[in-house]
Formats: C-alpha cells, structure tokens, sequence
C-alpha cells in the first residue's frame, strides 16, 4: 500500500479521531466534567464507529498489530455475564431475591443497549 492510498483510504477515520481527541483537550481545559466527556467520547464514537476504525488501523501495524487488538477484543459479552452470575450467585446466599431479578434485569439491558448501539452504528456508518 502507496503512502497516498493510506490517507486516501483512511481520511475519515482519522479526521474523526483527530476531532474527538480535540475535543475531549478542549473540554478538559475548560474545567467540564469528567464523567461528561468521557459520555460524550464513548456516544460519539459508537454512532461514528470510531472505536472499530481505530482497532483496524491498529490492526494494520505490521507484526504487533493483531496482537495488541486480540488482546484488548475480549468479548464484553462474557465480562457481563460473568458479574452477572457473580451477582446472582452472593444475591442467592444471602437470600436477595428481589436484587438478583434487578442484575438480571440491568444485565438484560445493557446487551439490549449494545445491541442498539451496534445496529444503529452500522446503519450509519462513516464510509
């Protein structure tokens, strides 16, 4: 791949990266909250597909590259059901039946958002 076919290729992605980052130094250096601005990060780069488009330019890297996005592509899927069961399982020993219906029901859903939040991203995607 020509040097010229890299940006051509890539000129959204790293536009939007650039403005994200931007803005969080921008927000940050006016005192916003915190807690906003990363709200602000994850929304934005859920409906722009930021965060796949940086594991893919990281996955072009030659060499380390995979590695470094198999490493930080657990499935999110299993960390939600392991709380879950965590949850339900000291709920259940202390006889909190009431709390394990709502983990269950938070867990249920949170995968219900992500579900939304990738169908949505791929409906607008940035290409």
């Amino acid at each position: 791949m020509k040097k010229g076919n890299f940006f051509k290729n890539y000129y959204k992605h790293l536009i939007i990266w650039a403005a994200i980052i931007g803005a969080i130094v921008i927000a940050l250096k006016y005192g916003v909250d915190k807690k906003a601005v990363v709200f602000g990060t994850v929304t934005i780069g859920v409906f722009t597909q930021a965060f796949a488009s940086l594991s893919a330019l990281i996955g072009a890297l030659p060499l380390i590259g995979p590695f470094i996005v198999k490493f930080f592509a657990i499935p999110l899927v299993w960390v939600i059901q392991a709380s879950g069961s965590l949850v339900g399982a000291v709920a259940i020993k202390k006889g909190y039946t009431k709390e394990m219906v709502k983990s269950r029901v938070l867990t249920l859903a949170l995968l219900i958002g992500i579900l939304i939040g990738y169908i949505i991203g791929h409906l607008a995607p940035i290409s």
